[in-house]
């Protein structure tokens, strides 16, 4: 039984073509090479227009399958990961009205700042457990209100996987997961949160079906079938956003679980039974997908825009033959703490965890007479540790407790030294898994059809590529080098204040 996982990022489609039988990929690849546009018009700005997702979509199925010698009329089901937060607006021929404003983008932050006051505080966080802020909903308020001519046309409101979706199946459809990404759920009555789109004066049918996030949603349809080399009524059965989908590909499934990725930007996201809201939006909360009427599960998501996205600007700066693995192993050969430098890696934009203040990055400490490349390469790979031990801080902070925390042997967890400074920040084993996010969203689809009974039966041929125990002989010099940044980070928000 063979099955396929779409990952729909901002720079790229990830595909892969899962055995369930077996238990093994059969093929996987990103399409396209180079990444794909961001649109910025004015300062603040991110778009991408669906097509675009779609012409790759298609291209890209076409190469996976020809590269693997599958055929694609084999695929009994489909899963879906996409970039959350995004806004795609369609007309009555499911066509997009305009770019869809991907996750980014800043432009709507007053206008979710508005409507947190005037909703009032205990609504938000009691019904939406978070603050609308810059999500979804607010970004579909913006266009109501920016671009009246665009709005006019809207027949259905939706984020990047449902449009995706849409196109293979010909019917738009979403799920409660999907919508809570956007503040668009009310976790308090269970359904679409309409006090807020009554608020905001938007057409409650621009929602889409609601579906649940692992089961039956859709089915390509006969003459998209035809079109791509699939079978036609083959079913779309697993559908979230990138962040959920990366903790269901690591197995994490369970409250007290936890999920970290750190790629362009870093992340924790955390499982817990409780509707819990940060009221400081350090943290925001959305529904998991495993989350059902019966169990329910929410996935609490700490995001730092900057994460490697601040590794990958410096190993520019030293030079194309520098390789990310030659960095490693110069961070590794400077102490812990990298000899009293510090950086703060907020290069990246406005963070959220932060009131969606721009920040900026900062290096602190810099002595020319003492530093060299090896103590820059370990105070950048610390400070996104950093920022994710803060991160841990402040869950703890709000009651969240944790007992299992994993990540993918990728990105920047596959740097021996980042990965055994986070260890020894949080005091807890952190086990790298080999993991894909892709191939995560196609065994959620073998879930989805029935194949699979459970969560556990899915990832029971998944591997475990190690655990990073806590290193006790230099875990106080890390634990310094934490508080100083952790002085530093203060310093820094007071200035802006």
């Amino acid at each position: 039984m063979i099955f396929l996982g779409i990952d729909l990022g901002s720079s790229s489609i990830k595909f892969s073509l899962f055995d369930a039988a077996q238990g093994t990929s059969l093929g996987s690849l990103s399409h396209p090479s180079e990444e794909m546009p961001i649109s910025a018009p004015q300062a603040g700005f991110a778009e991408q227009d669906p097509r675009m997702w779609w012409e790759y979509f298609k291209q890209g199925l076409a190469n996976v399958l020809q590269s693997s010698g599958v055929d694609g009329k084999a695929i009994k089901g489909i899963g879906i990961s996409y970039q959350m937060h995004g806004l795609v607006c369609l007309d009555e021929q499911l066509q997009p009205v305009c770019p869809s404003i991907i996750w980014c983008d800043s432009r709507a932050v007053t206008i979710g700042n508005s409507a947190f006051a005037e909703l009032g505080e205990d609504y938000c966080y009691t019904h939406l457990l978070n603050s609308p802020g810059n999500f979804t909903a607010a970004k579909l308020r913006w266009v109501q209100q920016h671009a009246p001519d665009v709005y006019a046309h809207i027949r259905q409101i939706m984020l990047p996987g449902d449009y995706i979706a849409t196109c293979l199946s010909g019917e738009p459809t979403t799920t409660a997961g999907n919508l809570s990404e956007g503040t668009l759920w009310d976790f308090q009555r269970n359904d679409v949160a309409r006090d807020l789109l009554h608020h905001w004066q938007i057409d409650e049918r621009f929602i889409p079906a609601i579906k649940p996030s692992i089961g039956h949603q859709c089915a390509v349809s006969a003459a998209m079938a035809s079109k791509l080399g699939l079978s036609a009524g083959t079913p779309i059965t697993y559908r979230c956003g990138d962040q959920p989908n990366n903790a269901f590909s690591l197995n994490v499934s369970q409250p007290g679980e936890v999920a970290l990725s750190a790629g362009t930007s870093a992340v924790l996201y955390a499982l817990t039974q409780e509707n819990i809201a940060d009221r400081d939006n350090v943290g925001n909360t959305f529904k998991h997908v495993t989350s059902t009427d019966d169990h329910n599960v929410n996935g609490l998501l700490v995001c730092i825009n900057g994460g490697a996205r601040a590794y990958n600007w410096l190993k520019h700066l030293l030079g194309d033959d520098v390789s990310y693995r030659q960095m490693s192993d110069m961070a590794a050969s400077a102490p812990a703490g990298s000899r009293g430098l510090t950086l703060l890696p907020f290069g990246n934009g406005a963070e959220r965890m932060f009131a969606n203040r721009t920040l900026g990055a900062h290096l602190l400490g810099l002595d020319f007479n003492q530093h060299g490349r090896a103590d820059i390469a370990r105070a950048f790979l610390e400070g996104v540790a950093f920022i994710l031990g803060y991160g841990f801080q402040r869950m703890q902070s709000i009651g969240y407790q944790n007992h299992v925390v994993r990540a993918a042997h990728s990105g920047l967890f596959l740097s021996n030294t980042f990965t055994q400074t986070l260890a020894d920040v949080i005091g807890r084993p952190i086990e790298r898994v080999d993991s894909d996010g892709a191939e995560g969203a196609a065994r959620g689809a073998a879930v989805g059809t029935g194949y699979f009974t459970g969560v556990e039966q899915a990832f029971a041929s998944q591997r475990t590529f190690d655990t990073v125990m806590p290193n006790s002989s230099q875990q106080g010099a890390t634990q310094a080098a934490f508080e100083r940044w952790q002085l530093a980070l203060q310093q820094t928000l007071r200035t802006q204040e």
